[in-house]
């Protein structure tokens, strides 16, 4: 009788041990599944973020969110404006500065990031089946602590930039177009000498 072989989970090979790869494999699995569900939102990840901001109360007013976050303060406005639009959140002047402007949650957006948020608690669910309760605790917290470690020695200050950084082909580049050698111009040809008329 032939032994059976056994599965790649009990005899792994050397990709299924490299770092890289199995940190790179559960991220990309983990942030497709959260775009796709913050789709929705205007802005998609980045208005996440901004409407979790505004939902928390986090202090400061636009151009200290757009800095905490790491959003270009022209992008900042257009994301507002289209938050604003959507009835999520609200710009209010701030008390201790009237210059300044408050991003605030309305109602409607306090219940949908609620809801974004158990959805996302539901795709780490998914991220994380293969582990039992146990296997999660134990590694949520070894991962936090290599991510704490990690984030002293190289700050990250903007999950979105973050990702853009991890996950380049999320964007396809376009390919440069190579630029056509230019035509040597063909030399014109010498005029030939005039023949005198002989009489």
């Amino acid at each position: 009788m032939p032994a059976t072989r056994p599965s790649s989970a009990e005899t792994p090979d050397a990709l299924d041990s490299d770092l890289g790869w199995t940190l790179g494999v559960v991220f990309r699995s983990y942030v497709r599944t959260a775009n796709a569900l913050v789709s929705h939102l205007p802005g998609g990840p980045r208005g996440y973020q901004v409407l979790a901001a505004a939902a928390q109360g986090l202090p400061g007013g636009q151009g200290a969110l757009a800095q905490r976050l790491g959003v270009d303060k022209t992008v900042m406005t257009y994301l507002l404006d289209d938050l604003e639009k959507a009835g999520l959140v609200e710009r209010r002047p701030d008390p201790a500065d009237r210059r300044n402007k408050r991003v605030v949650a309305t109602e409607q957006g306090r219940a949908v990031w609620n809801d974004t948020q158990t959805r996302l608690e539901h795709a780490e669910d998914h991220v994380l089946a293969p582990l039992d309760p146990a296997d999660r605790s134990v590694f949520r917290e070894l991962l936090r602590k290599l991510a704490v470690e990690a984030n002293t020695h190289d700050p990250v200050h903007s999950t979105c930039r973050l990702v853009e950084e991890l996950a380049p082909d999320s964007v396809p580049a376009v390919p440069a177009v190579p630029a056509v050698p230019a035509v040597p111009a063909v030399p014109a040809a010498p005029a030939k000498p005039r023949r005198s008329a002989r009489g």
